[in-house]
C-alpha cells in the first residue's frame, strides 16, 4: 500500500465520495462506482463544490482543487475496479446488499487486494464470510464528514489475516487520520459506547424530568458536549442514529442497555428526521435555532450526571471485554464524536466510586439491567484503582 495504490470506492453518497476526497487528496487515484448515474453525477457536483469552497477559504489553491478532481473517476460498472489494490465500500446499511457487493469484488480485484467496509455496526466476520478469500476483508469505519473528521476505527474481522490489519492501518494513517484497533463487536467503540448519551437523554425526557432544551443545556453547559444529544440526533438523522440502536441492540441479543425508545421511533414514523427533513426534536424551518434556556443548577448536575455515569460504564465494559485498549477507547471519543475528554480518564476525575454510587442508585431505583455497573467498575472502585496512573 502506497501512492500508488488506487483505490477504490462503492458507493457515492455523502460516506462514499468524502472517502474519495480524502485519498484524492493525498495523492491516490481513485474510482468511484455507483450503479444509478444521476446520483453519481450530483457526488461529481457536490465533490465540485465542496473543492471550490475549499479554494474560496484559502484552504487549498484551484490548482490543487483541479488535481483532486482529475485524481476521481466516476463509473457505473463495478467490474472496472480491477485495478485496484484497496476497496472500500460504503453503500446502505444492509448486511445482504454489502455481502452481494463483496461476493462481486473477491472476483473482480486482484488477489492481493484488501476490501474494507465503512459499516458502522455490522459484523466485519459476516461480510468477510461472503468471501472466497475472507482473510482480505476488514472494517475501516470513517465518521461523516469523513474529510473533516479525524477518527476512523480499524475493525478486523475473525478471518482478518494480521498483515491485512497492519497494511490497512499504515494506509489509513497516511491519509492523516487517527486511527484506532476494535475488535468486531457490534457498534465498534464509538457507536456501541455513545449510545447512553442519547438513548438515557431520551428516557430522561419521557420520565418527564426535563424537556429537549433543557437536557441539551445541561449536558452543553454541565457536561462540556458540543452538542446536546438532542441537537445531535437532529444533526446526524433520527433515521440513520434509530437505525444503529436498533442493530446494536439486536446484534447483542438484545441486552436492555442498547433498547431503542418509542420517542425515536415515532420521530422516525412522522419522518421528524432532523436537520434534513426540516423537522426533529426542534423545528428548523424559516432558519430556526435551537432554542437555549436556562436551567436550574441542580438540575443540570443530576441530567448531566446520569448520562456521563453511563457513558463511562459503557466505557469501562468494554476495556473490560477487550474491545479495545484503555488509550483506544478514549482517542475514539475524543476524536470519533468530540467528546470534551476520554471516558476513562474523565472517570478517574470523577472517582470510580462516584461512578459507581450513581450507577448503583439508578439500578436500586429501577431494577433495570440497563443500570448495571461492569464487573470492572466494581473490581477497581473495590480496590481504589484508576485506570490511569
Amino acid at each position: 500500500m502506497n501512492k500508488q495504490t488506487i483505490i477504490g470506492v462503492v458507493g457515492s453518497g455523502a460516506m462514499g465520495s468524502g472517502i474519495a476526497q480524502v485519498a484524492a487528496t493525498q495523492g491516490h487515484q481513485v474510482m468511484v462506482v455507483d450503479k444509478q448515474p444521476e446520483i453519481l453525477e450530483n457526488a461529481k457536483v457536490k465533490l465540485n463544490a465542496v473543492l471550490n469552497r475549499l479554494v474560496e477559504k484559502g484552504k487549498i489553491s484551484s490548482d490543487e482543487a483541479a488535481e483532486i478532481e482529475g485524481r476521481i473517476t466516476w463509473v457505473t460498472n463495478i467490474d472496472e475496479l480491477e485495478s485496484c489494490g484497496f476497496v472500500i465500500e460504503a453503500v446502505v446499511e444492509d448486511l445482504n446488499v454489502k455481502q452481494a457487493i463483496f461476493k462481486q469484488l473477491d472476483v473482480i480485484v486482484a488477489p492481493g487486494a484488501i476490501l474494507a467496509s465503512n459499516t458502522s455496526s455490522l459484523s466485519i466476520t459476516s461480510i468477510a464470510a461472503s468471501c472466497e478469500k475472507p482473510e482480505r476483508v476488514i472494517g475501516v469505519h470513517f465518521f461523516n464528514p469523513a474529510p473533516l473528521m479525524p477518527l476512523v476505527e480499524i475493525i478486523p474481522a475473525v478471518q482478518t489475516d494480521p498483515e491485512v490489519v497492519a497494511e490497512t492501518k499504515t494506509l489509513v494513517d497516511s491519509w492523516a487520520k487517527t486511527t484506532v484497533l476494535a475488535r468486531d463487536t457490534p457498534g465498534f467503540i464509538v457507536n456501541r459506547i455513545a449510545r447512553p448519551f442519547y438513548g438515557e437523554a431520551i428516557r430522561i425526557y419521557e420520565e418527564g424530568v426535563a424537556e429537549y432544551a433543557a437536557i441539551d443545556h445541561a449536558l452543553r453547559t454541565k457536561g462540556g458536549f458540543r452538542m446536546g444529544p438532542f441537537e445531535l440526533m437532529d444533526f446526524i438523522g433520527n433515521d440513520v442514529n434509530y437505525a444503529v440502536t436498533e442493530t446494536v441492540f439486536r446484534e447483542f441479543f438484545y441486552d436492555p442497555r442498547y433498547k431503542p425508545s418509542f420517542t425515536q421511533k415515532r420521530m422516525v414514523e412522522a419522518k421528524r428526521l432532523g436537520r434534513k427533513s426540516g423537522k426533529g426534536y426542534y423545528d428548523y424551518s424559516n432558519g430556526r435555532l435551537v432554542p437555549d434556556v436556562v436551567v436550574d443548577d441542580a438540575l443540570s448536575t443530576s441530567i448531566t450526571e446520569r448520562v456521563v455515569a453511563m457513558l463511562m460504564n459503557e466505557a469501562i465494559d468494554a476495556l473490560f471485554l477487550g474491545v479495545a485498549s484503555r488509550d483506544d477507547l478514549d482517542l475514539a471519543m475524543t476524536k470519533g464524536v468530540n467528546y470534551p475528554k476520554g471516558l476513562l480518564r474523565w472517570a478517574d476525575e470523577w472517582g470510580l466510586e462516584k461512578v459507581l454510587d450513581i450507577l448503583e442508585k439508578l439500578h436500586h431505583e429501577y431494577g433495570e439491567d440497563r443500570y448495571r455497573p461492569s464487573p470492572l467498575l466494581r473490581r477497581m472502585a473495590a480496590n481504589k484503582q484508576t485506570f490511569y496512573p
